[in-house]
């Protein structure tokens, strides 16, 4: 059989699974547990979890680090022809970065009606950005609560 060479094997849902293998290294290091990608052509070009602790740093947050990484990997500054895969909905700083590097989409699987930009109730993002979410929002919001049930 057939397939059109336009049919990606890569989904959504892959490359937030491969977002949430950073979540659990954050979890495994005493981080909390948030994991980022940024996926351009269907590639993965940069990786990242939070490193606020390790680094003794608030804005070492996954998304930061995942657009640092992957400005840097692509030589400039705007990333209007990626995607970032994050496994939880972004505070309002990361929010702003996202805004400034004019990401094409973002996808964030668990909501965070504490923190998340959301709250705000107005969109902060850039306007061209495409806004997905609720993939794996089950795994990932779990993965946040078990981390703060484990600390108190």
């Amino acid at each position: 059989m057939e397939f059109e060479s336009s049919l990606s094997l890569y989904t959504d849902a892959y490359f937030m699974r491969e977002a949430f293998k950073e979540a659990q290294k954050a979890y495994d290091a005493d981080e909390v547990p948030v994991g980022a990608v940024v996926v351009c052509n269907n590639q993965i070009i940069a990786r990242a979890h939070n490193l606020t602790e390790r680094l003794k740093d608030v804005t070492a947050h996954a998304e930061m680090q995942a657009i640092t990484a992957a400005a840097n990997y692509l030589g400039g500054k705007y990333l209007n022809e990626c995607t970032l895969f994050i496994t939880l909905e972004p505070c309002i700083m990361c929010a702003g970065a996202i805004h400034w590097a004019q990401f094409k989409k973002i996808v964030f699987a668990a909501a965070d009606p504490k923190r998340g930009y959301l709250r705000l109730n107005q969109n902060v993002l850039h306007p061209k950005t495409i806004v997905e979410t609720g993939i794996m929002a089950l795994e990932c919001g779990n993965i946040i609560t078990d981390f703060f049930k484990e600390k108190r």
